[in-house]
């Protein structure tokens, strides 16, 4: 006689039911990422300033033109990258302006007053300019005082010594030309030469200028110290308490302020072979504006390398922009300021849109 076997019990326990994703785990789509990007309102704000130029100005559509807005931009690009770095990290530098000519001033003066190769004033200017750095460092972490008293302080005492030093030397307040000392003309074709594109004379700073945003970029994105510069802007407290060598990072910041006045310095003085030693004051505002519109928060611990580029580039569209459309160039201040709030106004738009869920 047969019997019924019942069938087997599943080992399997009951699929549970799938749980919804809320608004935190949810994957943000591609334009929710793009928005919280620092240098998206910037970029905005670039193209819309781009279409305002082309359509008002005819020669702003030109090869040559943009040419020339790409060179006033990296002139300006080039110190609002450090500029930008630093702002990251919680300081700001209101004597990178008068820097640059600090450095321009130390090699023209060293070569011609010693009959030097004008590298060796080169390579002079470059290691004063990086002492400045660290003099701003060192006084920021060893007074506490805000980095705003210390580099108005280096500010003033490095506009001061440009004219007196200059004076004491040339007797004028510009230097001597060093147009025909030996090195020169090697000098001129690595900090202001030109090359040809297309028929069109590019400075070659405008080739520097975007080596170095990508050096700056893999910096803040690939690096522990691109990681030490946010961990910094955001808390320096809370960063020293997880080992981040603080100190170190901001005086290796403020030292890199100072090459990069050295760099754009050396520019000017190749390019014109003669510095006049009022020039760069007020420039220091030009870089921190660059990096504001480029989405650097003043209050530290947010940015990026490519805002600052296209702050940079923003500021040679107006500059030149405004001279294309013809009109009077009093009034490039005021677009200046203009750009500048309209783009802190997108930068704020596009960070509330991109913290929205």
């Amino acid at each position: 006689m047969s019997h019924a076997t019942a069938p087997a019990a599943s080992s399997s326990p009951p699929a549970s039911p799938a749980t919804p994703k809320d608004g935190r785990t949810a994957e943000r789509s591609l334009a929710r990422r793009m928005l919280a990007r620092p240098e998206t309102g910037a970029l905005i704000a670039a193209i819309g300033v781009y279409l305002f130029f082309f359509a008002v100005a005819p020669s702003f559509r030109e090869a040559s033109s943009l040419a020339t807005v790409l060179y006033q931009a990296s002139v300006m690009g080039i110190m609002a990258l450090p500029v930008a770095l630093l702002m990251i990290g919680g300081e700001f530098d209101l004597s990178a302006g008068v820097a640059v000519t600090s450095s321009a001033l130390t090699a023209s003066i060293l070569s011609f007053q010693l009959s030097l190769n004008v590298w060796t004033g080169v390579l002079v200017a470059l290691v004063v300019s990086l002492a400045v750095g660290a003099f701003n460092g060192y006084m920021l972490i060893k007074t506490g005082l805000p980095s705003f008293l210390i580099t108005l302080g280096t500010f003033l005492m490095l506009q001061g010594a440009n004219l007196a030093v200059t004076k004491i030397f040339t007797e004028n307040v510009a230097t001597d030309s060093i147009s025909d000392m030996d090195g020169f003309d090697q000098a001129k074709s690595v900090f202001a030469s030109e090359i040809g594109i297309g028929g069109v004379n590019v400075k070659i700073t405008v080739f520097y200028w975007l080596a170095f945003a990508a050096i700056a970029t893999w910096l803040l994105l690939r690096t522990r110290f691109g990681n030490w510069i946010f961990a910094i802007g955001g808390s320096k407290d809370s960063a020293r308490a997880v080992g981040v060598p603080v100190d170190f990072a901001k005086i290796a910041l403020f030292m890199g302020v100072g090459a990069g006045a050295w760099f754009v310095g050396m520019h000017l003085l190749f390019s014109f072979n003669t510095v006049q030693s009022g020039e760069g004051v007020g420039n220091e505002f030009l870089y921190i504006i660059a990096a504001v519109i480029g989405g650097c928060l003043l209050t530290g611990g947010y940015g990026s390398a490519v805002g600052p580029v296209i702050g940079a580039f923003i500021f040679g569209m107006v500059s030149q922009g405004i001279v294309y459309a013809n009109w009077n160039p009093d009034w490039f201040k005021f677009f200046l300021g203009l750009m500048l709030l309209v783009a802190t106004l997108v930068n704020l738009w596009v960070r509330r849109q991109a913290t929205r869920r």
